[in-house]
């Protein structure tokens, strides 16, 4: 007979009351005369609606999503901190959080009293708890702070003792909100290390995080949130890559109204008007118009023209600058052998880029028509802008494809 679920969700709705001070003065003359009158609107705002999954034993699910779509309002409710106003969440075993590490502390007790008081809470019996008192204080690292006051305590100092209370209770469970992604770098290396313990320990883990690339890592399947409800579940890179698309496509649409709004594209026309450019596109694999590509994704550019005076040498061009005026890269139809023929007197011309490899950025588009002895018939600066995002922190302009080795030196 199988193992039940370690975790079971069904049918969950979660909502919260939003009061909202209304004051009913719109001159001095009702300011003085009801100085204290403002009336309250209350309502409810769903933050959960319908959520349902489950995860069985030794699994490790991550929940992604933007902000305010009830990532960590479903994990509170999971570690029983929320009730849920309807459905129900079953979660199996010793549950364990790293919400909000050492939110649970007094400021006026020492670590010590702190770790006893949070160890009781998280289950533990006071023979467990002095068992593993000496364990918990080496593992955070505090020594001889652990008796003095959490008050006096470094914001550093209350993570790592909240952590190590957390995952030294040996828990069935345990639930992880954004807390790799806090801590300098060796406590981000004890997360992992810890993380990667309870996996192999066969820990049910659920994992709230905006890092996609820990989801990737440490991930067996992803739930993607989005406004409340269940967007995608399942193996974790077709729903990352849904997730993706959707704020890509939001950031696309923000993005252009942007430029709209601060007229960041300072358009510079000249030209003999021979031959006009009627529009240009930025298209994605897909064909659709796009502003904002992942690092290595394809990309089309599209130019429309129309000859207002039939040409024998028509060159069509591009340029990819960054927002700061740097030239990223320069062409064009005669630079690279394109033989155009006779053109049609109206058409469009398409430049396929198989791989985007710049690192993140916002960069500008220029486009032109213009002679093979370089005189312009028109060319336009600054017509498009595109933005690359890319997990990788690396510099510059340009990311080519590469890998690093390590080999010994050999003796001389």
């Amino acid at each position: 007979m199988s193992n039940p679920p370690a975790i079971e969700v069904s049918d969950l709705v979660k909502r919260f009351r939003r009061e909202m001070l209304v004051r009913d003065y719109g001159t001095w003359k009702s300011l003085l005369l009801r100085p204290f009158s403002r009336q309250r609107r209350r309502d409810l705002v769903t933050v959960l609606d319908g959520v349902r999954f489950s995860v069985d034993p030794g699994r490790t699910l991550a929940i992604i999503g933007q902000n305010g779509s009830g990532k960590s309002t479903l994990l509170k409710i999971l570690a029983g901190i929320y009730k849920p106003d309807a459905g129900v969440v079953k979660v199996r075993g010793r549950v364990s959080s790293l919400i909000e590490l050492g939110a649970g502390f007094h400021p006026e007790f020492s670590g010590r009293e702190n770790v006893q008081l949070n160890a009781t809470i998280l289950g533990l019996s006071k023979k467990e708890i002095a068992e593993r008192f000496e364990h918990i204080v080496a593992y955070s690292g505090l020594g001889e702070y652990i008796d003095a006051p959490v008050r006096t305590y470094s914001s550093g100092m209350y993570v790592r003792l909240g952590f190590s209370v957390a995952v030294n209770v040996d828990p069935d469970v345990l639930l992880v909100d954004e807390v790799l992604a806090v801590g300098d770098e060796a406590f981000a290396h004890k997360c992992e290390d810890k993380v990667n313990e309870f996996r192999r320990a066969g820990k049910t883990i659920v994992l709230v995080t905006h890092d996609l690339g820990a989801v990737e890592k440490y991930a067996d399947e992803v739930i993607w949130l989005d406004g409340g409800c269940v967007a995608a579940h399942g193996e974790p890179k077709p729903v990352i890559d849904a997730y993706r698309q959707k704020v890509a496509a939001q950031e696309d649409e923000i993005r252009r109204d942007q430029c709209v709004a601060a007229g960041e594209l300072k358009q510079e026309r000249w030209g003999d008007g021979d031959v006009v450019i009627e529009a240009v596109r930025v298209l994605d694999a897909a064909g659709g118009e796009r502003a904002v590509f992942q690092h290595g994704e394809s990309l089309t550019l599209e130019i429309d023209y129309r000859q207002v005076k039939p040409t024998e040498d028509l060159v069509f061009g591009v340029a990819v600058s960054t927002a700061q005026g740097v030239l990223c890269y320069g062409s064009n139809t005669h630079i690279d052998r394109v033989e155009l023929g006779a053109a049609p007197l109206a058409g469009t011309v398409r430049l396929a880029i198989e791989r985007l490899d710049l690192v993140q950025g916002t960069y500008l588009l220029d486009a032109a028509a213009h002679a093979k002895d370089g005189r312009a018939y028109d060319y336009i600066k600054q017509i498009a802008s595109f933005a690359v995002r890319s997990s990788v922190g690396d510099e510059g302009v340009f990311r080519p494809p590469h890998h690093w080795t390590l080999t010994p030196r050999g003796e001389a």
